[in-house]
């Protein structure tokens, strides 16, 4: 590519280096936020700290300090826990930060290289791009047909015009390029730039609360309000009892501890970035975690045909000439004089600088075919980007003799329309184009056009075209794409392609693949001619659309979302922008997608591979499902606990204090490692992408799901109950009673986690599945209990009696019961 500026050299390494140290960073960020300070005042806000401190406080004024030293460390643990947690998480966004960072070119060292937007320096020469956002300020020095949107600093929305000898040669950070290509050299960055000085930044990541996220924060907010109610409740109750204001406060704490759900609104968060994080890992970019939620939703993957479906590695396979009406293979080496001038013409319609495949396949072809090569010797002086239905584009060249070339190229249709042709020799060109089509070639048609004039015409359109021939490249469909649509199938998803290309190359393609639906399909124009509900129809029916144009896609997003779809849509041109932001899931092609594309959308793959788009679904499918087994889990283990601290002190048992604040925190500690840190790290269940997708409307629990959930919590504390009622029964003291109960609890928790693991899937199916934490979390369980049962000094801490083997197996026997009945139901459901 540097060719083309053999004049422009740019900056050496040392050069950049030395740049970087005297004027630092191209970066917007006026002050870097101190991201434990703000994590630690989140965490003291939390109500479940605030409860540990009271009970703390609550220790060391009633001269308890063994329990106040306790509940202190507690809190250092929980702080610990809640700011490693929030490190992961925020780790995972600023590497997803750093990823999708815009990119953009330079010239250094005579190279044309892509960096990111942060490593540019004062004195880079930038190149400018239509579809792109400026990086920096700088002055313009070299310009084609180059105009800016400045909207975002000046609020017009039109395009500015910007040459070398303008006026105002200038641009500016943050603008959008309109059209056209420039190249400037850089002389502000970072917050020195207009963009900076105001204050704006242009990459920051938004956050919003989306559905189940305010979800779970309505349910953990009514869990708080039942918890201070009950907490006002036991208070009273057992201070009008006993009159012992402390001691009738840490009872109250112990219920209000025992009911808040704090780990909820954690492993939302834990599992929303650390799923982000695991995308990123497998090169699928998520630019916000809440895209995770509506991963798994998808309904329809609206798809590109060209880099997506296909290889995306133009070739230019045949040409038709049409002043002789004969087709040729391409060949380097026996190319006849009219594919030469065929051929010339083609790459004078594209680019200079070529990004498009095709567009470089035309210019690899001029290198292979012309010995003169003429590209160095001509200047652009007028270009008219691609515009209109069906689209084409056309470029003014002119050397230092006077000599002039008008060439233009685009979809046949379009350079037929505005030919010098009468209608048979129209209806003869757009045959040998179906033709073509019909064979798999992505077919354009090519003509040159005579203009004397200065004043070119405004439209493209207005010239008078003789029409050169047509240029065939093949793209191969991808290896892997048939195995992409059968699991987009499995897992009840459908797939539709929207391209600008024409229906029988489209079809030739689908069919290659064995993509369903590919014997119809609908152009954009005819789409747009359908009144609403003809075209709400004809959209949810039709599976491939052709010859589209921005405002179709658009419209086709908006009907599909209209009929309660949830779409995902690839794209990576300037003109997909308002498509992939309209779409649930906005999907930009990492390696062929603009920087437009990239913006708009949610996710980007980095190699542009559709199959990535299935493990993102399953990933997004796995995530919910881990989440709602967390969730359950949490809801499961709560009710065993309050109840158990509840009952025996409402209905006043002959041991009302079963439990303490002590022992509620060491459970709250046990708890959120199995919900965070365990189900987190599920694999994948067999089943999970052959079932439909979940509605994204639907609220996180159905009745039934909540259902089980309380079933299983009552169950567990009806075993808890029954551990404290034997106990009672057989004449043991307080002391072997806790301990009963407590090891139950615990036992009924390490199955509970066990069980939980699939709703679906039977215990010994699920203890295969790879998954070391759940290992380590039950061992370290089972080692903390079992050295608070043989130590003495932490047995008396926490009112325990070291029991024997009798008591120890009737407990566990307990809580095993108490939970395992459940696979019996996973059993009948599999039967079913």
């Amino acid at each position: 590519m540097t060719e083309y500026f053999p004049d422009i050299k740019g900056l050496t390494t040392d050069e950049v280096m030395a740049s970087k140290l005297q004027h630092g960073t191209n970066s917007l960020d006026h002050q870097k936020e101190n991201h434990f300070l703000s994590a630690l005042g989140d965490i003291v806000k939390e109500p479940m700290f605030l409860l540990l401190v009271a009970a703390a406080v609550i220790y060391f004024i009633s001269g308890s300090l063994s329990e106040g030293i306790f509940m202190l460390s507690a809190i250092i643990i929980v702080v610990s826990i809640s700011l490693f947690q929030n490190s992961k998480s925020r780790n995972a966004i600023e590497a997803l930060k750093d990823l999708t960072q815009p990119k953009c070119k330079a010239i250094r060292g005579g190279i044309v290289e892509e960096i990111k937007r942060e490593e540019i320096v004062i004195g880079d020469y930038i190149i400018c791009e239509e579809g792109t956002l400026v990086p920096a300020d700088g002055i313009v020095i070299r310009a084609n047909d180059f105009s800016v949107n400045e909207s975002i600093l000046t609020g017009e929305s039109f395009a500015v015009s910007k040459k070398e000898s303008s006026e105002d040669n200038r641009i500016y950070q943050g603008t959008l390029v309109s059209g056209g290509l420039a190249i400037s050299i850089v002389d502000a960055i970072g917050v020195n730039t207009r963009l900076g000085q105001i204050g704006k930044s242009i990459d920051e990541i938004k956050t919003q609360k989306t559905p189940l996220e305010l979800q779970i924060s309505g349910f953990v907010k009514k869990m708080a309000i039942i918890g201070i109610v009950v907490f006002i409740i036991v208070w009273a109750l057992n201070f009008f009892r006993t009159f012992s204001l402390l001691d009738s406060l840490l009872k109250a704490l112990t219920l209000a501890m025992s009911i808040l759900p704090e780990e909820i609104p954690v492993a939302f968060t834990t599992f929303m970035a650390l799923g982000a994080w695991r995308l990123m890992k497998m090169g699928i970019i998520v630019k916000q975690t809440v895209t995770v939620e509506t991963l798994g939703s998808a309904t329809v993957i609206c798809t590109d045909k060209t880099g997506t479906i296909t290889e995306n590695k133009m070739s230019l396979a045949k040409t038709y000439v049409y002043k002789t009406g004969k087709e040729f293979a391409f060949q380097k080496d026996t190319a006849t004089g009219d594919e030469k001038e065929l051929i010339s013409m083609a790459m004078w319609a594209s680019e200079p600088i070529p990004f498009d495949p095709m567009e470089k396949a035309i210019h690899e072809a001029y290198s292979l075919t012309h010995k003169n090569d003429e590209r160095l010797s001509f200047k652009m002086i007028h270009e008219y980007p691609l515009s209109g239905k069906p689209p084409m584009m056309t470029h003014v060249f002119g050397n230092g003799g006077g000599k002039r070339i008008i060439a233009a190229k685009g979809a046949a249709e379009a350079i037929i329309e505005i030919s010098n042709l009468s209608d048979a020799e129209k209806n003869k060109i757009l045959s040998a184009a179906d033709s073509l089509s019909s064979e798999g070639y992505r077919v354009l048609g090519v003509g040159e056009a005579m203009f004397a004039g200065d004043k070119f015409p405004e439209k493209q359109q207005m010239f008078s075209i003789n029409f050169t021939g047509l240029v065939a490249f093949y793209d191969p469909p991808k290896k892997n794409i048939s195995a992409v649509f059968d699991a987009f199938y499995n897992a009840g998803i459908s797939v539709k392609i929207i391209t600008g290309d024409n229906a029988l190359t489209t079809k030739t393609i689908a069919h290659q693949v064995g993509f369903r639906g590919a014997d119809s399909s609908l152009t954009g124009d005819e789409l747009v001619a359908m009144n609403k509900e003809q075209f709400e129809e004809s959209v949810m029916n039709t599976n491939i659309f052709t010859r589209m144009f921005p405002e179709a896609k658009l419209r086709i997003i908006n009907a599909l979302k209209a009929k309660g779809q949830v779409v995902a849509m690839t794209g990576d041109g300037v003109n997909d922008g308002p498509a992939l932001k309209s779409a649930h899931i906005g999907v930009a092609m990492g390696k062929k997608g603009s920087e437009i594309a990239k913006q708009a959308s949610s996710l980007i793959l980095v190699d542009d591979d559709l199959a990535k788009m299935v493990d993102a679904v399953a990933i997004g499918r796995k995530i919910y499902t881990n989440l709602k087994k967390a969730v359950q889990y949490i809801i499961s283990i709560h009710i065993p606990i309050i109840l158990t601290v509840f009952i025996p002190l409402i209905l006043g048992w002959v041991f009302p204090n079963i439990f303490s604040p002590v022992h509620i925190i060491f459970l709250e500690l046990i708890m959120g490692p199995t919900c965070s840190i365990i189900y987190e790290n599920e694999p994948i269940e067999k089943n999970t992408m052959l079932q439909k997708p979940r509605p994204l409307t639907s609220t996180f629990f159905n009745m039934k799901e909540l259902t089980t959930s309380i079933i299983q919590g009552l169950a567990i504390t009806a075993g808890t109950l029954f551990a404290y009622q034997y106990s009672v029964i057989s004449g043991w003291n307080e002391p072997v009673t806790r301990t009963m109960v407590f090891i139950t609890l615990i036992s009924a928790n390490i199955f509970l986690t066990l069980v939980n693991r699939s709703f679906y899937y039977s215990l010994f199916t699920t203890l295969r599945y790879k998954n070391n934490l759940v290992g380590l979390i039950i061992s370290a369980t089972i080692i903390l209990t079992a050295l608070i049962l043989i130590i003495p000094v932490l047995t008396n801490f926490f009112g325990f009696e070291a029991p024997d083997m009798h008591e120890l197996l009737i407990s566990v026997i307990i809580g095993f019961i108490s939970v395992i009945w459940f696979e019996a139901i996973k059993w009948m459901k599999r039967r079913a």
